[in-house]
């Protein structure tokens, strides 16, 4: 708790969310419905205590400078070229819905998207634009709010985001509470909150759900695009840390060992992700095999849902990524005749 209750204090705090918010929040806890004493509203939402103390996460929710209090209470989210070259970096400050929104927009400045645009009539206020991210917008933002709404902030470092060419890493500060493991996320599991006023708040927002796993989404919203599961990972150095790692590409060399694949399928994958499909002849000049063994290995990559193969003899055969297919590991009766190829 904050001892300091003077009026000037209090100014610190700006009950400004968005009139969407305040609509379901008061949906989602009655109690609150038409409070406009802000001092009574914050005691509701156990934010301001009976004896006149805001709490931290009133300040962290509300507050005009949260960071006059936690320094260390901002995001910084920075574009990479390499893990030495940073193209650009950015500091979002704020409470944490200015910080979400700050986030979400320098994210989206540094991610592809493509517009899908259907007509539905000649004229102009008929046509209707849906806008695809490279990485769905909702799964990044429920893993920003997972940062925001879960982070240790006794620790003083800020949440990092790094946002790479193939990829984007979000690290959220602290351990997983326990008992929660990295294997629990992936299943539906009970909450366990580091910061559980600040959460209550956000679920009042609307901005999360109770009934539904935050990481349960990421996973299932990343996989209705076509991309591979994000990797979640739990770092115990020091006070602990949660970065979650989404991959654009399904078939990256990480992702492609994960999948037991050998270095020929490997070099094969990686050849058609640069051009965008191969022919046999093709791999035969960047593997120095026979077209026998050529073929053994391309069809083997076939069988594991990896590539699909266009055509069947002569020059207009080709091969290409399956993108409808869920890559998976399999033994063909030539798999061992791939395994041992000269």
């Amino acid at each position: 708790m904050l001892q300091d209750t003077t009026q000037q204090h209090r100014e610190l705090l700006r009950l400004s969310t968005k009139q969407s918010q305040k609509i379901e929040a008061e949906d989602r806890l009655p109690l609150i419905k038409g409070l406009k004493d802000k001092k009574l509203l914050l005691q509701k939402l156990q934010l301001y205590t009976k004896d006149g103390k805001l709490t931290r996460g009133a300040l962290m929710l509300f507050g005009k400078d949260p960071q006059y209090f936690y320094p260390s209470a901002y995001a910084r989210i920075g574009r990479f070229k390499s893990e030495v070259q940073i193209l650009d970096t950015v500091e979002v400050r704020g409470n944490l819905f200015q910080q979400l929104d700050g986030i979400m927009n320098a994210i989206k400045k540094h991610i592809s998207v493509r517009f899908d645009i259907s007509v539905k009539d000649l004229k102009l206020e008929e046509l209707a634009r849906k806008d695809i991210w490279e990485y769905p917008l909702e799964a990044l933002r429920e893993a920003v709010i997972n940062a925001l709404i879960h982070r240790d902030y006794l620790d003083t470092a800020p949440i990092r985001i790094k946002i790479y060419e193939d990829k984007i890493t979000i690290w959220n500060l602290g351990k997983l509470m326990p008992p929660l493991t990295v294997e629990m996320l992936k299943q539906e599991h009970s909450g366990y909150h580091r910061n559980r006023f600040i959460t209550a708040v956000f679920y009042y927002a609307g901005l999360i759900e109770k009934c539904v796993s935050g990481t349960i989404r990421i996973i299932q919203l990343c996989k209705e695009q076509g991309l591979p599961e994000p990797e979640f990972m739990e770092t115990p150095i020091g006070i602990g840390a949660f970065p979650i790692t989404f991959n654009k590409d399904i078939y990256t060399e990480e992702q492609l060992r994960k999948l037991e694949l050998n270095e020929r399928q490997i070099k094969a994958e990686m050849y058609v992700n640069g051009k965008g499909k191969i022919t046999n002849k093709e791999y035969r000049e960047i593997s120095n095999l026979k077209e026998r063994f050529a073929t053994i290995v391309l069809n083997n990559l076939v069988n594991k849902g990896i590539l699909v193969k266009y055509g069947t003899t002569g020059r207009g055969t080709y091969y290409a990524v399956a993108k409808t297919q869920k890559p998976h590991k399999t033994r063909s009766k030539d798999a061992d005749k791939d395994n041992n190829v000269d």
